[in-house]
């Protein structure tokens, strides 16, 4: 990458992507952080009660993970709906990700390789589906996450046929 020009080698301007994740990935992000943290609280809660010489260390474990993880829980989701974004050009597919350390991808469509659609079960339930890009890159696949299904199934179509009629071998 030019740091001047701010472009690559295949002459591809790297520049924040302008499409915004659907909002409801805000809840599926909430959802998954709730399903680590909460059970976490739960057991430490509940093994206090019934332990009582180890009170002390459990209630104040039980503290730790209360302060780290309610603001992960109320505070990352909406960081992330800030942050990722995507969008495909003729030329390339553009994504932003992270909360913690944030990451602008591009890949040209000459070296797409695959086009994947993965939708989880809480996916699923919230009606989204994550679209998997596979390159010909050491820094693996771009992941689009947080898509609407029908969105998803409309950006694996265009990628299939532009990645198919464009010149190139994906390598």
């Amino acid at each position: 990458m030019d740091a001047r020009t701010n472009t690559n080698s295949a002459g591809l301007r790297l520049r924040p992507p302008r499409n915004r994740v659907e909002r409801r990935a805000i809840g599926w992000w909430t959802t998954q952080a709730l399903v680590l943290v909460a059970p976490l609280l739960i057991a430490l809660a509940v093994t206090a009660v019934f332990i009582p010489p180890a009170r002390f260390w459990l209630l104040l474990s039980l503290a730790v993970v209360a302060v780290l993880g309610v603001p992960y829980v109320l505070v990352m989701p909406q960081w992330r709906y800030r942050v990722h974004r995507w969008e495909t050009t003729e030329d390339a597919v553009y994504t932003a990700e992270g909360w913690l350390s944030q990451e602008w991808r591009i890949a040209p469509m000459s070296r797409i390789q695959t086009v994947d659609t993965v939708r989880g079960p809480l996916q699923q339930l919230f009606k989204l589906s994550s679209v998997t890009v596979t390159t010909a890159s050491a820094a693996g696949p771009l992941t689009i996450a947080g898509l609407d299904k029908d969105v998803a199934a409309s950006l694996v179509e265009q990628l299939t046929a532009t990645t198919q009629a464009t010149p190139g071998d994906a390598t």
